[in-house]
């Protein structure tokens, strides 16, 4: 199979590589040149574990190229993939400029039949708007080529995006051609050797379908931090609660760790643009607009403890807070909508001075941080232990799991942790002499 991959992002630059890896001809297309050069180089501009090796091995053995020539790219493609940025707006609409940018220009330089398949994450009916738009440029070329759009949403979680990608729970195919369905199948064939997991639907029930899964996550994830809130105003342990309910094989385990909210790329900007495509349609989504309203106010619940913590110590102005974590999770250098960047800002607008540490997001976040003179990210997490009067736990990266407890309580000028993530029994942090405060879970302050 020949195939064009449009946008090296997460989806665009695993979605390639995967392809390439299975011996399909795929060619990738990014507007900056840097990206290219780069990529050409062996050397990939995002943090995917594993991501690196597979796109430099297909790239050396030729089944992998780039380019920024979209004209190029779609010469010999059957397929053509739009895996650009589709990020929120101020009202939290989603911005398709990209995607219709790159459907016109698809338009203007296509000779021949193709599949364009949208698999970025995109508002029901935006299919019907890459298929008018390629119209009206085909039409301007005065020019009769059949081409179809369909939809094709990707599941792929950061961290762990080859192994969803090579191994998928399901394909969502969202077309009514009996002919692309087939010729779609054929694609993803080498995923689905086991069992067949290709679903095919209307392009409309497709393009919801990528939002109700995310949504569905989102709504587990503030469900369960909205139990830690009521377990700690009412003397209940949300660990036991967890266990009580996790064990209901109609609700399982997955998504519900109570923490300091969801953040990333997909679930805060699917679930706002979910709200405001419903809002349009005439129905107010109430259940979706309390996840996103319960994980806003839940990014503020571990700076709300700090700050409470220290109060009597004139507050948290000129105090100093060690931070473990940068990313929104573990295994990705992601800190788009991380919750410790909206801690950091709403304690350093009080005057706290932060150390922070990260083991693969620091230099992006070195770049957000750059003009606020109280946040610095240190390369050593426990370098940012050195004089901070407490530390805080934001991201559960593994080697915060089991860290030297001696050596933090050494360093820290008092013996206090704030866990956002859980990672610690209580207990034992109690003996080990620290007060300990986390989410949903008795405070231990000694």
């Amino acid at each position: 199979m020949n195939i064009c991959i449009v946008g090296t992002g997460y989806v665009g630059l695993v979605t390639a590589a995967c392809f390439a890896e299975m011996g399909n001809d795929v060619c990738c297309i990014d507007v900056d040149p840097a990206i290219i050069d780069r990529l050409r180089s062996g050397h990939v501009h995002i943090y995917e574990p594993g991501l690196e090796p597979l796109v430099k091995r297909n790239y050396e053995q030729g089944r992998l190229k780039f380019s920024t020539n979209l004209a190029e790219g779609i010469e010999d493609a059957l397929f053509i993939l739009n895996c650009v940025g589709t990020p929120s707006k101020s009202d939290g609409s989603c911005d398709l400029s990209y995607v219709h940018q790159v459907a016109s220009q698809i338009g203007q330089v296509m000779n021949e039949y193709k599949i364009i398949i949208n698999k970025s994450t995109v508002p029901v009916g935006t299919a019907d708007q890459v298929l008018k738009i390629i119209q009206e440029e085909i039409k301007k070329r005065e020019l009769n080529i059949e081409f179809d759009v369909v939809s094709n949403p990707e599941f792929l979680k950061e961290g762990d995006a080859i192994n969803d990608f090579m191994k998928p729970d399901r394909v969502i195919l969202g077309t009514d051609n009996i002919r692309t369905s087939k010729l779609m199948e054929t694609l993803y064939a080498p995923f689905a050797r086991s069992r067949e997991k290709m679903i095919v639907m209307s392009i409309k029930s497709a393009e919801l379908t990528k939002y109700a899964a995310n949504c569905m996550l989102a709504t587990k994830i503030s469900f369960m931090n909205e139990m830690a809130n009521i377990c700690e105003h009412i003397g209940a342990d949300v660990s036991d609660v967890r266990i009580g309910i996790g064990s209901d094989h109609r609700i399982g385990y997955h998504f519900i760790y109570p923490g300091v909210g969801y953040g990333g790329s997909c679930f805060p900007k699917d679930v706002k643009a979910l709200i405001n495509t419903t809002r349009e349609n005439g129905y107010e989504p109430k259940l979706i607009t309390a996840v996103d309203e319960v994980n806003a106010r839940q990014k503020k619940v571990l700076a709300d403890k700090i700050k409470d913590y220290f109060f009597s110590q004139n507050g948290v102005k000129d105090k100093t807070l060690a931070l473990w974590g940068l990313s929104f999770k573990a295994n990705t250098d992601d800190i788009r909508e991380s919750a410790s960047l909206e801690i950091i800002s709403e304690l350093t607008a009080e005057g706290m001075h932060i150390r922070a540490f990260d083991p693969v997001a620091g230099e992006n976040a070195k770049k957000v941080l750059e003009d606020n003179p109280l946040a610095q990210v240190l390369d050593n997490q426990y370098e940012a232990l050195e004089g901070a009067d407490a530390l805080a736990v934001v991201t559960d990266w593994n080697q915060f799991r089991n860290p030297d407890f001696k050596r933090i309580k050494n360093a820290l000028t008092a013996p206090v942790i704030f866990d956002g993530r859980n990672l610690y029994s209580p207990s034992f942090v109690a003996d080990q002499g620290f007060a300990y405060f986390s989410i949903g879970r008795p405070t231990i302050n000694n």
